[in-house]
């Protein structure tokens, strides 16, 4: 593929079909080291947020410890809206990440901008839960990263901001299973690695017909 036909590779930058909000009104800026919590299970819910840059990643342990990843959020999307006063999850930055930080005075003058972001966010969970229920390991996978590519802007050339134990972690898989089903996908071309996180999807038609 020559340079001029190559997609761009995911930049941590928000694509242009992903909404902004920081029109909203007054709103804080931070940014978060990898690793860093910005929510607890249990805190009040003050903010809700949209990431400028980075990765987030929304998680809850369970009761024998391990962890359930609920969801990632990418540059552009908004995240912490939970019915209920309380947070019910943990959110944590995977790589540094910068958010506008919306209060809830300003949640509420603007509810019906957020609510439709929310209800997005509400469609990607219930679209997950599917997968995780009912499709196997390679089709998770395959759904993975086709949503991937379109919450991305249909990138074809993917660098993995989370690791494979988060993956697994989302997808309900251990993190053998996930390096089984990459290197399967590999040795069928229809992704091709560059290195550990970056993915190339060779043959996106294919990768679609799998989690169909």
């Amino acid at each position: 593929m020559d340079a001029a036909s190559r997609p761009s590779e995911w930049s941590h930058e928000a694509p242009d079909n992903i909404a902004r909000v920081r029109n909203l009104g007054p709103h804080l800026v931070a940014t978060y080291k990898p690793g860093r919590e910005i929510y607890a299970q249990g805190d009040t819910v003050a903010k809700c947020y949209q990431i400028e840059t980075g990765t987030v990643r929304v998680y809850r342990l369970l009761s024998d410890g391990r962890r359930q990843i609920v969801a990632f959020y990418f540059a552009g999307e908004v995240f912490g809206l939970e019915a209920g006063s309380t947070h019910r999850f943990f959110a944590e930055a995977i790589t540094e990440t910068t958010l506008a930080a919306f209060r809830q005075t300003t949640v509420q003058e603007h509810s019906r901008e957020l609510l439709e972001l929310a209800l997005d966010g509400m469609a990607r969970a219930q679209e997950h839960l599917l997968v995780v229920r009912r499709q196997c390991a390679v089709e998770r996978m395959a759904a993975f990263l086709l949503d991937l590519s379109n919450r991305l802007g249909a990138l074809q050339q993917l660098r993995l901001p989370m690791s494979r134990q988060d993956i697994a972690d989302y997808l309900g898989l251990t993190i053998e299973t996930v390096s089984r089903v990459i290197a399967k996908l590999k040795e069928r071309s229809i992704i091709a690695l560059r290195d550990a996180r970056a993915i190339d999807i060779m043959k996106p038609g294919t990768l679609r017909s799998l989690c169909n």
